[in-house]
């Protein structure tokens, strides 16, 4: 298998703006991670941060450049086979925790694997591992509006690793929290990124945070540099 999880390469990303003209946000970004690395993008608001991570989770096109996961270019799969893939091999953590408030905590962290046809036991019995690691065993039965802001992205954050993903791309995870929690949520990141060998690319505004991470790149003017 390629020791790359994920490649890009001469990444271009446009909009077209009201006025009719075109804005290009991504400039030819070339970037690699190889398999179980970690890695964090810093940059101004409005630099091109999330469209770089929407484009790399297949949430969105390039105007021009390639994807590869595990060296093969992903750019023509179908929508469907895209979606197939995601579930399969990519984890999401963001700023908003987005956890279903009438479903428990456990019943919000299981949902992809049900998704992707797992029995319920065997998903309940992966989930409750994560939930000790994380430290909220005692938490499962609660609801989103039963846990605090950290608790609630505790979750989010097995839930995004409960597929067992080869990459966890993360978009200002810690941007709701105090600056104890988000401590507490870079730290859980590096611990399951060593226990299980998941790649992690974490978009922040927190510096400190972002030098928790083996590499440091900034976008700055639609370029990405690493730091």
């Amino acid at each position: 298998m390629n020791e790359y999880v994920v490649e890009v390469k001469g990444l271009k990303k446009s909009f077209l703006l009201p006025s009719g003209e075109m804005q290009e946000i991504l400039k030819g970004i070339d970037f690699s991670l190889k398999m179980g690395a970690t890695c964090s993008i810093v940059g101004a608001s409005g630099a091109g941060k999330t469209t770089f991570l929407h484009i790399l989770g297949l949430l969105d096109r390039p105007t021009e450049g390639e994807i590869l996961y595990y060296g093969k270019n992903v750019d023509f799969l179908t929508q469907d086979e895209k979606a197939i893939f995601r579930n399969k091999n990519i984890g999401f953590v963001f700023q908003m925790h987005y956890l279903l408030p009438e479903f428990t905590a456990l019943e919000n962290a299981i949902m992809p694997l049900l998704i992707a046809g797992m029995d319920i036991k065997e998903a309940k019995e992966r989930a409750i591992e994560l939930f000790e690691i994380v430290g909220l065993k005692d938490r499962l039965t609660h609801k989103p509006g039963q846990l605090s802001g950290g608790e609630q992205q505790r979750v989010s954050l097995i839930r995004a690793f409960i597929t067992n993903p080869k990459i966890i791309l993360a978009d200002e995870p810690t941007g709701n929290l105090d600056k104890k929690n988000a401590k507490i949520i870079t730290e859980l990141f590096l611990k399951l990124n060593m226990k299980y060998n998941t790649s992690i690319v974490l978009v922040t505004h927190n510096d400190e945070l972002a030098s928790m991470m083996q590499f440091k790149y900034k976008i700055d003017d639609g370029v990405m540099i690493a730091l």
